[in-house]
């Protein structure tokens, strides 16, 4: 009698376990998410953010996991120190109020061990949207500087500024951007 209750246990921890991923730190200097849009429809502009953190956590073989991204909004970088400072205004970013843009995943979605989708919560000032990155690169692998194993992507979505109040200019400026995160992660 014991050992039947013994093994209803055992299998009822079983059942109840969450995935076992491995857990990775973004490396904050392999790490950045970058934006492009239509300027007046004379060129395609872009900048990126160089300040990025956070965590991920893989079970490839259960094609289960996790992503939670924390961008510093101060961190943009346009290439013009002047206009770096209009996108931390009031007009943009509001990056005083604001500092960080924030993903958390809801869903990953993989195929033949690769992750091929990424449905998570966009969070910029006050706004929160739903959005799915497509990832075009994936990857893991040991790497010898880090003596360790790493994993990294390339992902991106379309958005709409005016959706997350960083509307300005519209529709002169367009309104729908292309963002782009490019993250490494090293094995806890």
């Amino acid at each position: 009698m014991r050992f039947k209750i013994i093994l209803c246990l055992l299998l009822i921890s079983l059942s109840t376990q969450s995935f076992a991923a491995d857990k990775y730190r973004i490396d904050p200097e392999h790490t950045f998410s970058s934006f492009e849009y239509d300027h007046w429809g004379l060129s395609k502009q872009r900048g990126r953010f160089d300040k990025t953190s956070g965590m991920i956590e893989l079970d490839i073989q259960a094609g289960l996991g996790s992503i939670q991204i924390e961008i510093d909004s101060n961190s943009i970088s346009t290439g013009s120190d002047t206009f770096n400072k209009v996108m931390r205004s009031s007009s943009f970013f509001e990056s005083e109020e604001y500092p960080k843009i924030t993903f958390n995943s809801t869903k990953l979605f993989f195929a033949e061990g690769k992750l091929t989708q990424v449905e998570g919560n966009l969070k910029i000032k006050e706004t929160t949207k739903t959005v799915t990155l497509e990832i075009t690169h994936f990857g893991c692998r040991f790497v010898i500087p880090y003596l360790n194993q790493a994993c990294g992507a390339n992902g991106q979505t379309k958005i709409l500024r005016s959706d997350f109040k960083i509307g300005r200019y519209v529709p002169f400026v367009s309104d729908e951007i292309t963002l782009y995160i490019s993250v490494e992660g090293i094995k806890e």
